[in-house]
């Protein structure tokens, strides 16, 4: 990874006073008392809802419907600001309405969430009220009403990339408040997550940057220390800079994003009504990181060959390109490895996989309790392993879909070690190897591949630096 000089990007400053329309920009609702009265009302709400979102005790309702009335005229209250999604809240209150004349039934938002249409306003600070009944993904599983004011980020280098890389699906946001189902570890906002009758085709999917980039510098400055890094200067300014970590994973994901649905895919590639041992959803997860680790390579390469200056957007584009590089290795190697559950921890053993590479392809050491890495070798180790499960697709094409499994486990148990009791090491019967794939996933341990000694002690020493970026933003 080559390391240069780069200019910081000037701070965009959003100014104007409580419940101002800048350009759709919406500067201050979150202190209005509207907003205010909103965020009470969903979340006393909440506390009525069954897990299907549904107010079943009759004895209820009687608040039930002065909750409501609250939201709706909240709602109407803070439409103004939000011209752009005029149409999205009007459905809104149409829907909480209907809601509330059926009987607080299982709630059906679908007519709102069709209405809602954040991928057709990519502006930089704009803002968008969201109000749903659904679940948080990596938060609550309950589909209870939520409330969300969120800001879009959307830099002009941003909108360059994405005419070379297009994702017209994709939203980037900051949380700028919200209720209790978003103070958790929920950094993504998905139309599936929302309680409808029916699945429409879903024409966008969102994810707050600004949580992913505060946890990032929480957490790498923590594990820095623990492991005596040294961080390069470039990478340590992705911990002091807030806004140019949530740049920086905007950038990540927009092509991670793109990358689900591009490439030589044995399968759905978003793997959607399948079910599958954990270490496929593994594989085609770090497949999208290091896709987009590869392309910001080339992109840094691009640049710097140009003998004609660059403009304003293209050193943006150059700086932040660099930057994806340390952001992704040291949020998977870090974070990803250690948060969560060992249940089927997808992206833990992503993390793992990862650290495990480049540890035995000698770019990364972990000698006399300090760890270091050979930033001259690691793009060449980090593209060398998106090869790699590259050809894993590519091969898996012409496979039966069991053989593509045995095939991908092949792939990760040759660098991460997995468990002695494990099944699938040892060899599947011939009665499973024989059977339907459910047999496959059934043999499958929960930790299949545990953590590594490094890892259990990182881990041990990490846990309350990762519980406390719950909700951070």
């Amino acid at each position: 990874m080559s390391i240069h000089a780069a200019p910081t990007r000037e701070q965009k400053a959003i100014v104007g006073e409580p419940e101002v329309v800048e350009d759709g920009r919406a500067s201050g609702a979150e202190r209005s008392a509207a907003w205010l009265s909103l965020k009470a009302a969903a979340t006393d709400l909440q506390g009525l809802q069954a897990q299907d979102g549904s107010v079943p005790d009759a004895a209820d309702h009687a608040r039930a419907r002065e909750l409501v009335g609250a939201i709706t005229a909240a709602i109407a209250e803070l439409a103004p600001l939000f011209p752009h999604d005029a149409a999205y809240l009007q459905t809104s209150v149409a829907d909480f309405r209907r809601w509330e004349d059926e009987g607080f039934g299982v709630p059906d938002f679908l007519d709102s969430l069709v209405a809602f249409r954040p991928q057709e306003h990519r502006v930089d600070g704009i803002r968008h009220l969201v109000v749903f009944p659904m679940y948080t993904q990596n938060g609550s599983r309950d589909r209870h009403v939520e409330a969300v004011l969120a800001e879009v980020i959307w830099p002009e280098f941003i909108a360059q990339l994405e005419q070379e890389y297009t994702n017209r699906l994709f939203v980037s946001l900051r949380l700028i408040d919200f209720t209790p189902g978003y103070d958790t570890n929920s950094a993504v906002l998905f139309p599936e997550t929302v309680s409808m009758r029916e699945i429409p085709t879903f024409t966008w999917g969102a994810i707050f940057q600004d949580r992913e980039a505060a946890r990032y510098g929480r957490v790498v400055r923590a594990a820095a220390e623990i492991t005596k890094l040294e961080l390069p200067a470039e990478a340590a300014r992705l911990l002091d800079d807030q806004d140019l970590a949530e740049q920086t994973f905007v950038m990540w994901d927009l092509i991670h994003d793109r990358t689900h649905m591009r490439g030589d895919l044995p399968f759905d590639p978003f793997m959607i009504k399948q079910r599958m041992p954990y270490f496929l959803y593994s594989l085609e997860e770090l497949r999208c990181d290091l896709t987009a680790f590869r392309e910001c390579v080339a992109i840094e390469r691009r640049l710097c060959e140009r003998d004609d200056p660059l403009d304003a957007a293209e050193t943006a584009m150059l700086e932040h390109a660099r930057l994806v590089q340390y952001a992704v290795i040291f949020d998977r190697i870090f974070r990803f490895a250690i948060t969560g559950s060992r249940v089927r921890n997808y992206d833990g053993l992503g993390g793992q996989l990862l650290f495990a590479w480049l540890h035995q392809r000698g770019v990364l050491h972990w000698t006399d309790t300090a760890l270091a890495f050979d930033w001259d070798e690691v793009s060449a180790a980090v593209v060398a392993l998106g090869d790699a499960i590259d050809e894993l697709y590519w091969r898996s094409i012409d496979r039966p879909k069991t053989a593509h499994w045995l095939a991908a486990y092949d792939l990760v148990r040759g660098v991460v070690t997995p468990h002695p009791a494990s099944t699938w090491n040892r060899g599947l019967a011939d009665e499973i190897l024989a059977g339907p794939p459910k047999g496959y996933t059934d043999a499958v341990l929960d930790d299949e591949f545990p953590l590594s000694m490094f890892y259990e002690a990182l881990e041990k020493k990490m846990r309350p630096v990762i519980e406390s970026t719950a909700g951070i933003h």
